[in-house]
């Protein structure tokens, strides 16, 4: 692998026309400060321009020498540290642009002092001077780039000033802040602080602590708590008070004389010892924030851990928090959402880049060629100084922003390069005594102050910097200042530039196959991939390059590895499709023209039959659709049968393509090959060679076959599935076959239920609204198989509903089913035996129906069996009118399946009283059996006495069957209390006779 790529990301330079020699520097949104040595006590402010311009826009005085100083963009202020009579002093300074319009008048004011009305109104055009006053001399700051708020590190504190927006009239906010929480940290002494959404970075000399601020949520029964309360974990080692000395319970070791390196991450972090108590400053209000800490990370670094040996000033440095924003994709005017957190430390021999957002890891180590004495990190570059060079190094906060922005980003629609890919050094540009650097924008500012003798080397032609603009101004204007500094701003070059140099860099480990092409390819990415997550990017007029430039590293990434023979070989897929590229497009990149002893590695292996078994809207040309024929034939002859039935090979030469399958057959035949062969057949008009397929195999093998590639019967094209030709002509002459074929795919997962009512609807050219015999056919094969139970009541709903449609509109199916009633019954359990009282009442006048006969007994069939929910198709069976056979057996059967017997009863007695008996035979039994005595004897009697002898069907109903049944389960005494008192005794007599001995016998 590569380490060092010598590419520019550096391009022109100017100087800053600094008056004094620079002690401290620091950017804002367009500006930059300055701040000069001990001798002036004066801050200069230049505006930068395109391609690093600096205009002066003025300078105002400080109290002191400036020890520290940051701008917020939040709030556009400056905060400064400054020293007078041996005090240091915290001070910001907001409205400081009104300098550039002339004004020269500054106001100094308390933190916190309430303005009154005509003071304030002032302050709209006049510099204002906060002084913010601390118990203890300040050590460091850190302004959150997001809220505006003030971090300031103090002797075994840090103290927060929350930015505040006070608005005193409709025309005039002013900015103050509010000293709000104090996190006291036990025999700490901050080097540094870093400050970002509530997120703090804490260094010592060798300590690293970040922590994380969270809010209290409230409860109804929480008590006023005092600050002590919300503090960390107790200290679990007695005695020294400093942290320094502590043995960690985790290395605990009964020989260590020193203590060793140490790393905590998330949880464990809390087993740092450094306890922290939270003191809150604000008056207590109801909106009044109570937060917690949590710890993220602790290391521990130890004097000898440096590569170089020993180093008597090993000590950490450049501690930074740096926030990525959620990916911009529409227009939001000031708004960004947070999506990651990185955070930056270094040692001077290496560097060390953690993810504090979702989850605490670290990502790179960076190990620099000499001693570093700064470094800054960027969303692009880490940029690093040592005595003698400046270093711009990969970072991989894009590529672990994209994975918190979306985790399943490495799938076969998208990927992003590794956040493990190696980290390397674009460049090493020589300077002479780089002192300090930072960074805003596309700019890098540069401190250099050079020895005596390092002036006398520059001289010299070998020893060249960057070259400079010929406008530029010269930084030596005043005679006093030291000829041995400068202040540098650097333009780095745009993302494009620096993108299309990678890509040709690229090319020369192009041929060789190596992973450096891939690896500098995933740079040039990762690159564009930052600058799309800049908050400005929609803003940005680069915009549309960006995004074509993004295309194109994925397509370049798509053809790394399509060729490269590496074990991820299946990320060919994800980038492709992100490029935007077509099959024909990437074929095109990837096959040479005539070259028949190219070698096809699995990365275009996998894309080309992850593409073709996909439903894409791309029909390749028969040129293409062949040379793809010719590649899977050499590389992966099995799939040959499924890319076959792709939509995209639609313009395949059919001939061409049975050659092949012939040359595959002979090798690994299969059910699903014959059928794409039946296929092809059909497609070139040979019958004789369809018939010669689809006899090699048994009918129920062959619908089997179909679940291997349902494209067979079915393919996409324009959005939806159409049937294919293979499909229709089974329609004609092999419908079981197709009905067959279509149940192993909805059983298999392959098509839906209503993917099917689609297809057979299509197929048969029937409306939305008309139902063909062959989808009837197809729902009543399904019931014999399905086991879902929504399904399967789904099926029987469909089919009551259309056998009642046939019925009540005399409608006959337009095809001949496939089955008989009686098949139905023999093969399927929903479908039952037709109960005989079903058929005495169909028995009788029921000519009208005859042609509807097999709906009619299929309806009946159903009702008969207990699978149906009858509830739930009662608003169907509605339909039939009540006044002929088939309305009232179906209505009688709804009652029966419902339990309400006498309901049956009462509908089947005026209508059919011979099946009423046939009806009690058969329903009411056990527990029903009562309904004899208590509802069908009294009403048969009744009826007989009302009609006379002119019922003869009536009187034997009564007289052979439901006399001779009550008799035998009644008592004497019940059965004579149930009879007619006038009633003809000769008609009873032999039941009551039977009745007495059958009380003898027992």
């Amino acid at each position: 692998m590569v380490q060092l790529y010598n590419l520019h990301p550096f391009g022109s330079q100017r100087v800053v026309p600094c008056k004094q020699e620079p002690a401290h520097f620091c950017c804002g949104q367009d500006v930059l400060f300055v701040a000069s040595t001990a001798a002036s006590c004066r801050v200069e402010v230049f505006a930068v321009r395109d391609q690093g311009r600096c205009e002066p826009l003025g300078s105002f005085a400080t109290l002191g020498p400036v020890l520290r100083m940051a701008h917020s963009s939040a709030g556009d202020y400056l905060v400064t540290i400054e020293e007078k009579s041996k005090a240091t002093f915290l001070r910001a300074y907001m409205n400081w642009r009104c300098m550039s319009a002339g004004s020269s008048r500054v106001c100094v004011r308390m933190v916190g002092h309430k303005m009154e009305e005509s003071y304030s109104e002032t302050l709209k055009e006049q510099m204002s001077v906060v002084e913010m006053p601390l118990s203890d001399p300040p050590l460091c700051i850190s302004c959150c780039p997001i809220s505006g708020d003030l971090l300031v590190g103090c002797k075994n504190k840090l103290v927060m000033f929350c930015l505040k927006y006070l608005v005193v009239n409709q025309n005039l906010t002013v900015l103050d802040f509010e000293r709000s929480l104090i996190l006291h940290i036990d025999n700490l002494i901050p080097a540094e602080v870093a400050f970002c959404a509530r997120h703090i970075a804490i260094t010592t000399e060798l300590d690293v602590l970040i922590l994380k601020l969270e809010l209290v949520q409230p409860s109804a029964d929480r008590t006023e708590k005092s600050a002590q309360e919300f503090s960390t974990p107790e200290k679990t080692v007695d005695g020294d008070e400093n942290p320094s000395t502590h043995t960690l319970p985790l290395e605990l070791d009964e020989f260590i004389i020193c203590q060793k390196p140490v790393e905590l991450l998330g949880e464990e972090s809390k087993l740092c010892e450094i306890p922290i108590t939270l003191e809150s400053t604000e008056l207590p209000t109801e909106d009044t924030k109570r937060f917690q800490v949590r710890y993220l990370l602790f290391r521990r670094f130890t004097p000898d851990q440096s590569p170089f040996g020993f180093c008597e000033e090993t000590k950490l440095h450049s501690v930074q928090l740096l926030p990525v924003y959620q990916t911009a994709y529409e227009e939001t005017e000031n708004k960004r959402e947070l999506l990651s957190l990185f955070c930056f430390f270094s040692l001077p021999h290496v560097g060390y880049l953690y993810s504090v957002g979702k989850l605490v890891e670290l990502i790179s180590t960076y190990q620099y060629s000499e001693k570093s004495e700064q470094a800054v990190l960027t969303p692009q570059f880490l940029h690093v100084i040592t005595s003698e060079n400046l270093q711009c190094f990969t970072v991989r906060c894009s590529a672990a922003a994209a994975r918190d922005e979306d985790p399943y980003i490495d799938t076969t629609v998208k990927a992003c390069p590794p956040v493990t890919l190696d980290v390397c050094t674009l460049r090493m540009q020589l300077f002479i005594g780089p002192r300090a650097i930072c960074h805003f924008k596309n700019h890098i500012i540069l401190l250099t102050k050079a020895d005596t003798e390092d002036i006398t080397e520059r001289r010299k032609p070998t020893r060249r910097m960057l070259s400079r603009k010929a406008d530029h101004i010269k930084s030596r204007t005043n005679s006093e200042s030291e000829p041995g500094w400068n202040l540098y701003i650097i333009n780095t070059v745009s993302t494009i530039q620096l993108y299309r140099e990678m890509v040709e860099y690229s090319r020369t480990y192009e041929n060789v196959k190596t992973e450096s092409c891939i690896h500098l390819i995933s740079e040039a990415h990762l690159l564009v991939r930052a600058a799309i997550m800049d908050p400005h990017f929609l803003k940005s007029d680069e915009k549309e390059e960006l995004l074509r430039a993004f295309r194109e590293s994925c397509a370049f990434l798509g053809d790394c590895y399509s060729r490269f023979d590496t074990k991820d070989y299946h990320l060919t897929l994800p980038y492709y499709r992100m490029s935007g590229l077509s099959m024909t497009e990437v074929l095109k990149r990837l096959v040479s023209e005539g070259d028949e002893i190219q070698t096809y590695e699995r990365g275009l292996i996998f894309y080309l039959t992850h593409s073709l078994n996909e439903d894409v809207n791309e029909e390749l040309s028969k040129e293409s659709g062949n040379k793809i024929l010719q590649i899977f034939y050499l590389a992966d002859p099995v799939q040959l049968p499924h890319i076959l039935c792709s939509p995209c090979m639609r313009n395949v030469c059919p001939l061409t393509a049975v050659k092949y399958l012939q040359k595959v057959e002979k090798m690994m035949p299969s059910v699903v090959l014959t059928l794409t062969k039946a296929f092809l057949a059909l497609k070139m008009g040979d019958l004789i060679m369809y018939e010669h397929e689809m006899d090699s195999y048994k009918e129920t093998t062959l619908a089997c076959g179909f679940i291997g590639q349902p494209r067979l019967l079915r393919q996409h094209k324009g959005g939806i599935f159409v049937p294919t030709e293979f499909a229709v002509h089974l329609k004609e002459m092999q419908p079981g076959l197709l009905v067959a074929a279509t149940v192993a795919l909805h059983e298999n997962g392959k098509i839906e239920l209503e993917e099917a009512d689609t297809f057979f609807k299509m197929l048969c050219s029937n409306s939305e609204n008309t139902i063909p015999q062959l989808l009837v056919d197809f729902w009543e094969a399904l019931l014999v198989v399905c086991s879902q139970e929504e399904v399967l009541q789904e099926l029987l709903l469909r089919v009551t509903s259309q056998y009642v449609w046939r019925i009540s509109k005399k409608q006959l199916p337009e095809t001949k089913p496939l089955k008989t009633t009686q098949d139905l019954i023999n093969s399927c359990s929903h479908f039952g035996l037709i109960f005989p009282w079903v058929t005495a009442i169909m028995s009788v006048g029921c000519s009208s129906h005859r042609d509807y006969h097999e709906d009619i007994s299929r309806l009946q069939s159903l009702l008969c069996s207990q699978s149906i929910n009858v509830a739930s198709a009662l608003p169907v069976l509605e339909a039939l009118p009540e006044g002929d056979n088939v309305g009232l057996t179906v209505r009688v059967l709804c009652n029966t399946r419902l339990g309400k017997y006498e309901e049956a009863i009462d509908q089947l007695l005026p209508r059919c009283p011979d099946a009423a008996v046939l009806y009690a035979q058969h329903e009411l039994k056990g527990d029903k059996q009562a309904l004899w005595w208590n509802k069908l004897l009294p009403e048969l009697c009744k009826r007989t006495r009302l009609t006379g002898h002119d019922c003869p069907v009536l009187i034997s109903s009564l007289k052979a069957e439901t006399l001779a049944v009550v008799s035998m389960e009644l008592e004497l005494r019940d059965f004579l209390s149930l009879l007619p008192e006038d009633g003809t005794a000769a008609f009873f007599l032999p039941h009551l006779l039977h009745c007495s001995q059958r009380k003898l016998l027992t």
